[in-house]
């Protein structure tokens, strides 16, 4: 197993990329419940592969707190598409930000005995306690982009939010400047939100930055929800010169609001995670999103799979696995011709995380 290279950001030349540290994204929740599903079956040669994947499917529950916007589609779809070329039956139910239905998946996912549960992002106070229970039931538990206080017996992955944050809001400080006047539009209560925002504090107070406003939330429809919000906040601070959107459906919002008011030429946006349409909305015709942090999803779908199985193999000494992002510009974008993800992992292969936990008998599978 190996892990990549830290982050690297893609400045506005297509050659540029220096080394940094490891990053992550991803979050939100979006309501609405979605029956449980399984992955469609697929023939794997078992006969090379290790106990316990050499004989007949391993069966893995995962239960996801997922939200709108194509990152999550992706993100299933690649940890399916790796669970279906280790051997492993995937069932899969999403709570679609419906707390206490996540809360009941896990219940019947541990009621079911699985060989093992992924749990994919939630909420701390609701779903930690049924964490522990499938833990006491002796269960293998893997999360991602939950935060928890006992990880006791529990496998946990993210990508690194500190760094994620640290790369876009570098370029925010390189490109307005020491003591600007900025905004952050967000949510309080979400793992990665909240650490994110750590961040951000911690670079008010190194450089200066003076913040106009902190608003924003996560809810059903939380691209649309947001546009009001950004906009009443323009309106009542006119004067701001940057803000920080670290997530890409809010920050969808943010760019709406920007242009609304006809501010694209004096408000610079700053996101983090990447998607197909986040990849549109950046490259358009005076977009103010001028830089996100992120990991191709369906990436960090499979590869958190993968961490999964090489646990159950016995060759995973770690039991806290991050996983390497990059900090792309509209400059990069733009100057390479880049419209969608497909060319984005062309530009840069990193994304592709198949040099991240990964084996001789379990190469890294994408959605």
């Amino acid at each position: 197993m190996s892990f990549s290279p830290p982050h690297r950001r893609l400045l506005g030349i297509a050659a540029a990329a220096s080394a940094a540290a490891l990053l992550l994204a991803g979050c939100a929740q979006q309501t609405a419940a979605t029956p449980a599903d399984s992955a469609p079956s697929q023939q794997v040669a078992t006969a090379d592969l290790p106990a316990p994947f050499d004989g007949e499917p391993v069966k893995v529950a995962l239960v996801q707190q997922s939200g709108a916007g194509d990152y999550f589609t992706a993100w299933t779809a690649g940890a399916k598409a790796q669970a279906a070329a280790a051997n492993i039956e995937l069932t899969v139910s999403d709570a679609r930000n419906d707390n206490a239905k996540q809360a009941s998946d896990l219940e019947q996912a541990i009621a079911s005995q699985p060989d093992a549960i992924i749990v994919d992002h939630g909420q701390t106070d609701t779903i930690e306690p049924r964490i522990r229970d499938a833990v006491d039931a002796g269960i293998p538990v893997i999360v991602y982009d939950l935060a928890i206080e006992n990880t006791e017996g529990v496998l946990v992955t993210s990508q690194s939010d500190q760094s994620m944050a640290e790369g876009v809001l570098d370029e925010l400080v390189a490109d307005v400047g020491e003591n600007a006047k900025v905004g952050l539009v967000s949510a309080e209560g979400f793992a990665p939100l909240d650490r994110r925002k750590v961040v951000w504090d911690e670079y008010l107070s190194e450089h200066g930055l003076d913040e106009l406003f902190f608003t924003g939330e996560v809810t059903e429809s939380t691209a649309t929800d947001n546009i009001p919000l950004t906009d009443a906040a323009l309106k009542a601070n006119p004067d701001v010169q940057a803000i920080f959107a670290p997530y890409d459906e809010i920050t969808k919002a943010v760019v709406q609001a920007v242009t609304q008011n006809n501010l694209q030429d004096q408000v610079k946006v700053y996101g983090i995670d990447i998607s197909n349409a986040d990849i549109e909305v950046i490259i358009a015709d005076g977009s103010p999103w001028v830089a996100t942090s992120a990991t191709d999803p369906a990436s960090i779908g499979a590869a958190v799979v993968r961490t999964l199985a090489l646990s159950l193999a016995g060759e995973l000494d770690e039991t806290e696995v991050q996983f390497p992002a990059v900090t792309v510009t509209r400059d990069f974008l733009i100057e390479n011709e880049i419209t969608n993800v497909a060319q984005l992992r062309e530009a840069e292969p990193s994304l592709l995380l198949d040099d991240v936990v990964v084996a001789d008998w379990l190469p890294a599978v994408s959605g």
